[in-house]
C-alpha cells in the first residue's frame, strides 16, 4: 500500500491521537495506524476511526480538562 499524499511506503505502527473539544483535550495512546515512512501522513482503518469517534464522544461527558486513554484499554460495547 502506498501513501495517498506522497506515494511513499505505508507501515503499520501505533500512534497517539489527540483532539481538542474546547472544554477538554482527549489523548488516545497506542492507536493502530498506518503511517507513511516518507511524509509521516497517518491514516486509520474504518473500524479504528469508528472506535476513536466512540472514545471521543464518551470523553465529551467527562468532567475533566484533559483525558488520556489507552486505545486497547477502552472497551467499546
Amino acid at each position: 500500500m502506498n501513501c495517498f499524499v506522497c506515494k511513499g511506503i505505508i507501515e503499520d505502527k501505533p500512534t497517539t491521537f489527540m483532539v481538542d473539544l474546547g472544554n477538554c483535550i482527549v489523548i488516545v495512546k497506542n492507536v493502530p495506524s498506518q503511517v507513511c515512512v516518507q511524509c509521516g501522513e497517518t491514516s486509520y482503518t474504518n473500524d479504528v476511526a469508528r472506535r476513536l469517534e466512540k472514545i471521543v464522544n464518551d470523553m465529551r461527558k467527562a468532567i475533566t480538562e484533559i483525558a488520556v486513554v489507552n486505545y486497547s484499554d477502552k472497551v467499546i460495547a
